[in-house]
């Protein structure tokens, strides 16, 4: 099995440096697991290489009341360099760990060609996508009081078309190779009076650009507690035939290769029995288990 989503920094502290140790721990934690090739990827915001191309976007969204807290959060996050990061990607790789060169690309409206043109210039193996917010508003922070009152705001359906149609323009941009936790607006718990409309809508844009998806056991410790995709979306996707990848999204030695069994029965029981593995941003299926 594979783990297509590992970060290095915790989430409470931004300016810690990574270490090849902490990656070798990450290696053997996930055999334990079953899992036996990683993929690294950090959140691209954590880089003031990508601060620099995109800029202060909160800006043009002024009147939102959330734009504020998304200043703050690209001040407290944007502190380190992706040279150095990926440079220790490929130590980890020379090193015969079983990793790749990954990153977790945030979807910027409009800015998806500058922040691509910079990822060009780095030997990524993959690159996977991500909606964390809409406008300024970060829709998985539900601890935030600010983010978590936008529900009412805006709206259930409403956050969820939002969303939908985000996920679609990520899709278009052909930018990224797997859509992360691609459901996580359900993360707060909130779920859309007919969420089969909107499934529908992101299985499709997936399928158009032959993105993967990520079927990733980090929803289970969320408010919503339920994997991505949900069951019905995932059975559109199935149907779609997309391909998948599989993930844990840890922030943590504790997380790496979480529920990785589980994932597999998932995945096995609507007759899917390869998984994406990424070189170079080129796909190859392999086994989603090694006997």
């Amino acid at each position: 099995m594979i783990d297509y989503h590992l970060h290095l920094w915790p989430h409470s502290e931004s300016s810690v440096w990574f270490r090849l140790d902490q990656i070798a721990q990450y290696c053997d934690e996930a055999a334990r697991h079953g899992v036996n090739e990683l993929a690294l990827t950090e959140h691209a915001h954590r880089f003031v290489d990508v601060a620099s191309v995109i800029g202060p976007f909160w800006q043009r969204y002024g009147h939102e009341p959330t734009s504020r807290t998304m200043a703050e959060y690209w001040d407290f996050h944007a502190r380190n360099s992706l040279e150095e990061y990926v440079a220790l990607a490929q130590l980890a790789k020379d090193e015969g760990l079983p990793v790749k060169i990954g990153l977790e690309v945030d979807y910027y409206k409009d800015q998806m060609d500058v922040v691509s043109e910079l990822f060009a210039q780095y030997p990524f193996d993959v690159l996977i996508g991500s909606v964390h917010w809409l406008g300024t508003w970060h829709l998985d922070d539900y601890e935030s009081e600010v983010d978590l009152h936008e529900w009412s705001v805006r709206g259930v359906d409403q956050s969820w078309k939002e969303y939908a149609t985000a996920l679609d323009e990520l899709c278009a941009a052909n930018a990224v190779d797997v859509l992360a936790h691609p459901d996580l607006i359900k993360v707060a718990g909130y779920y859309a009076k007919s969420p089969g409309e909107y499934w529908d809508a992101m299985a499709e844009s997936a399928a158009n650009v032959d993105v993967s998806l990520e079927c990733s056991s980090a929803g289970w410790s969320k408010p919503v507690a339920e994997q991505y995709p949900a069951e019905g979306f995932l059975d559109r996707l199935v149907a779609k035939g997309v391909t998948f990848t599989t993930a844990s999204d840890a922030h943590g030695l504790e997380r790496v290769g979480e529920r990785a069994d589980d994932l597999a029965t998932l995945l096995e029981s609507r007759g899917v029995h390869e998984l994406a593995s990424y070189t170079n941003r080129q796909r190859q299926m392999i086994p989603l288990r090694v006997s």
